[in-house]
């Protein structure tokens, strides 16, 4: 009783809840009115039919029939009372039936109900939490961050508003306490001095006023952030953010190397020492319709090919796996073997028309640059004026209007890019693209994960994911670059060699076998060999770097715990 009591204190208190007493209070002041007005007609009509009551009499009758109860101990028998005693009736249903009820649930039951679900949600994180992701602010990268993490076994916490927000996510199952990003007691409330990592993926200005505020209250912890603007690097540095990602930028760069021709065939994507990994398009090469063992890399060149792209799905590389006119190849190499593959397969990979880019916002600019950098020539399509550049490389129109993409050149490309931040207007423009020329390379982005499948279905050979490509940068600055994703749970990962496997060889050691790891390279005398002989002995406390899926490496760092 007591805590009801202190709960309707607290509402009564609430500015909101004030003036929610207002239409209660009219609805009340109506219905006394009423009741003394009907009182009074009661009582002359009851005069008319010869009939004395008094007027406590009178409000008793009008309540009972107001209120439906109708004891039936005082009633009328002529027509003129009886129809008074149908309206009197029908105004109580109306009053106290309906608005009465309708106004205690909507300003009174929901807010008092809102406010018992805001006291259940949390505010903060148990005082010995440490080592976590804080990310202050919910949209698809952070969703891919979260996502990420618990695929990893490590913990975060996500910032959210509002208990409605709060709620929502947490029903949607992210880790959620309530609290505005910017608010001094939100931070430490989520221990931000004992975090491993903050990841900032708002706006701009309010990354920089987070990441000020951030670094206030632990100058220590990591700071990373996204910036929409290149200008707006250098002032979240300056607020001390530990690195800055512009995603537009990268995902520009990465839509670029799929397109067939420029300068290199082979792109790293990423580098241990000595070790590249590197994708490779097969597109136009001899290497189309051969299997792997025929092609045979790892024989002539010493490259091993670790997987292969397919339509946006990834596959451990098979001796008997065949490559497609799309399939790209994931390579792990040194930098000779590279310029080797390279120098091999370069002259197939000429083009001469341009690159058709649809979509003139930062990642369409973002992959101009990055094209003209390979040596390829594009055409950027765009329907607003305000962002056309160079004239003699861009289009003006709507691109789906088939006169705009002939202007483009979409008869004579072999390569389309879809850049749009739209990705219902990328499923639109792929499906269109795609029946025009079947033939045609379609590379597209998209923003949201889940219409990477979509995009794929409806022609695209490659999607890269805007989130996707966000989370993996994040979470490899988070694994201070030990830790490299190539695919979806498919991970290059740095560790030592443990004393469980010292003087081993490696086909001896059966890592593969026991975890599902494979080595792509290992240190030997100080220097790191790159697709070691499987004869070679491993040394205790030498590096070595291993592939694997996610539930893979975690069964190797369980299995050989001195490596961490």
């Amino acid at each position: 009783m007591n805590s009801l009591l202190s709960e309707f204190a607290r509402l009564s208190s609430d500015q909101a809840t004030r003036r929610n007493l207002r239409p209660l209070l009219w609805l009340l002041l109506i219905l006394f009115f009423f009741i003394v007005i009907y009182s009074l007609i009661f009582q002359t009509l009851m005069e008319i039919e010869g009939r004395e009551f008094t007027w406590l009499s009178g409000v008793y009758w009008t309540l009972t029939t107001m209120s439906t109860l109708g004891y039936g101990d005082i009633t009328f028998t002529d027509d003129l009372g009886r129809m008074f005693s149908i309206f009197v009736l029908l105004t109580g249903t109306v009053f106290l039936l309906i608005l009465l009820p309708f106004t205690l649930i909507q300003f009174f039951y929901v807010p008092f109900v809102q406010a018992q679900a805001a006291a259940r949600v949390p505010r903060g994180l148990p005082e010995n939490t440490r080592d976590h992701v804080i990310l202050t602010h919910f949209d698809s990268v952070s969703s891919a961050i979260a996502r990420k993490l618990t695929q990893y076994g490590h913990s975060y916490t996500l910032l959210a508003p509002s208990p409605e927000e709060t709620e929502r996510l947490s029903d949607l199952g992210f880790s959620v306490i309530l609290g505005y990003a910017d608010d001094a007691e939100t931070l430490r409330n989520a221990r931000i001095d004992r975090a491993a990592l903050v990841a900032l993926t708002s706006s701009d200005v309010v990354n920089t006023k987070v990441a000020f505020l951030a670094r206030q209250l632990a100058p220590d912890v990591p700071v990373i952030a996204t910036a929409g603007k290149e200008a707006s690097v250098d002032i979240l540095e300056l607020s001390g953010c530990s690195q800055v990602l512009q995603l537009r930028e990268m995902l520009g760069r990465a839509l670029a190397r799929l397109a067939r021709g420029g300068k290199f065939i082979a792109h790293v994507i990423g580098q241990f020492d000595e070790l590249h990994i590197a994708e490779a398009t097969a597109s136009g090469t001899p290497m189309v319709g051969k299997t792997l063992e025929e092609i045979g890399l790892r024989r002539e060149m010493g490259i091993t090919v670790i997987g292969v792209w397919e339509r946006g799905q990834f596959s451990t590389a098979l001796p008997q796996s065949t490559i497609h006119e799309n399939t790209v190849l994931v390579l792990a190499c040194t930098r000779d073997q590279l310029n080797q593959f390279e120098d091999t397969f370069r002259v197939y990979n000429n083009v001469e028309e341009p690159v058709v880019i649809l979509g003139g916002g930062r990642v369409g600019r973002a992959t101009a640059r990055s094209l003209d950098a390979m040596g390829l020539d594009y055409r950027i399509v765009e329907k607003l004026p305000e962002l056309v550049g160079n004239p003699e490389k861009w289009v003006v129109g709507d691109a789906a209007e088939l006169s705009v993409l002939e202007e483009a050149g979409i008869m004579r490309t072999s390569t389309v890019i879809v850049t749009t931040h739209d990705d219902d207007m990328n499923i639109y423009l792929t499906i269109y693209c795609r029946r025009l020329r079947p033939d045609l390379q379609i590379i597209s982005r998209t923003t949201v994960e889940r219409n990477i499948l979509l995009l794929h279905e409806a022609g695209a050979d490659f999607v890269l994911s805007f989130a996707s490509m966000g989370a993996d940068a994040v979470l490899h600055f988070f694994l201070h670059g030990d830790t490299l994703m190539i695919a979806e749970g498919l991970v290059v990962f740095r560790v030592k060699v443990a004393e469980l496997l010292s003087d081993k060889t490696i086909a001896d050691a059966h890592i593969r076998r026991d975890t599902g790891c494979t080595v792509v390279a290992l240190g030997v005398d100080g220097t790191m060999r790159v697709n070691p002989d499987p004869q070679l002995p491993m040394q205790t406390g030498a590096e070595m770097l291993l592939i694997g899926s996610s539930a893979d490496q975690k069964r190797f760092l369980e299995l050989y715990s001195e490596a961490r």
